[in-house]
């Protein structure tokens, strides 16, 4: 059986499941894209290859070698996007939750079947079907967890709006000891650049204390400020909406000094080497054209 234990994004990794991009299907059409970004690409004719995804992510399966850490991944489906494993599950302490996706998704939760056989039955959640949640906005942060979400009246004319207020709740319920921080994101269908598709796609926390913000992916002034506080400014890194574009913040941590980063993120990767981290570059770039980077692409089962 497996022992799941995450209580944070940075505690030292153990064991992980890392999404695949084999067999990953033909560019599809405009109305079959869930964000902006993958619109802009499937219309400028650059939308990524499978080969190029492919390579991308083998080079982050050779970090996770060097770090000893366990890799699980989904079983191939033919001709499926199977790169975004955070989406259709993730983990806090001993729990893992099914996240309830897109409904054409379904096939990618049975690709992991597999691990979710070694879990002990009582820790497998399937929540009620009126939660909408995905792990890109969830975030076990020690005694608190993080969810982004998007409550407007408007919620069900978004297909980038993921998380809702049901599961919030939801979590909070099934996690009463725990402090449930819910943060508004900014939605947009058409502009990747107005978009906070997930929570992580405009912040992220990170070891040593410091974490990756955006601004504008916040909708309330005020919840993007206590994040700002509860970090400290002087330990906060903050993005411009290019840098939020290209994915800046969506970085994975195997511990709490070794980031996985995208290699042409410089400014980021500079500052993260200032404050003592070791970076691993990996190239990323043609995953994160799909509005998603590395920890889209991770879904973190043990951590110390």
């Amino acid at each position: 059986m497996l022992k799941l234990n995450v209580k944070n994004e940075t505690s030292r990794l153990r064991a992980v499941i890392l999404g695949t991009a084999k067999s990953n299907g033909p560019t599809p059409s405009v109305s079959e894209c869930y964000d902006p970004k993958s619109i802009q690409h499937v219309l400028a004719g650059t939308y990524p290859k499978e080969e190029d995804m492919v390579e991308e992510m083998e080079a982050v399966a050779a970090v996770f070698k060097k770090y000893d850490v366990t890799v699980y991944r989904p079983e191939v489906i033919e001709n499926c996007n199977q790169i975004f494993s955070r989406d259709i599950a993730f983990v806090i302490e001993d729990k893992i939750i099914r996240a309830n996706i897109l409904p054409n998704r379904e096939e990618e939760v049975e690709a992991i079947r597999y691990v979710w056989n070694q879990i002990d039955r009582k820790n497998r959640i399937v929540l009620p079907e009126d939660c909408h949640v995905e792990g890109g906005d969830v975030m076990p942060w020690n005694d608190y967890i993080f969810i982004g979400t998007y409550t407007g009246e408007d919620y069900a004319s978004y297909i980038t709006a993921r998380t809702n207020k049901a599961a919030v709740i939801s979590i909070q319920e099934m996690f009463p000891h725990k402090k449930v921080k819910s943060f508004e994101l900014r939605k947009s269908n058409t502009d990747p650049k107005e978009n906070a598709l997930h929570l992580d796609c405009c912040f992220n926390p990170l070891g040593k204390g410091k974490a990756i913000i955006h601004k504008n992916g916040f909708l309330i002034e005020e919840e993007y400020e206590w994040l700002v506080n509860f970090f400290g400014k002087d330990n906060v890194f903050e993005i411009t909406k290019g840098e939020m574009y290209e994915m800046y913040s969506n970085v994975f941590s195997i511990s709490e000094d070794v980031v996985i980063s995208e290699k042409s993120f410089t400014r980021l990767n500079k500052w993260l080497r200032e404050q003592g981290f070791t970076v691993e570059e990996v190239p990323y770039a043609e995953i994160g054209k799909q509005e998603g980077l590395l920890r889209c692409t991770t879904l973190p089962l043990i951590r110390d």
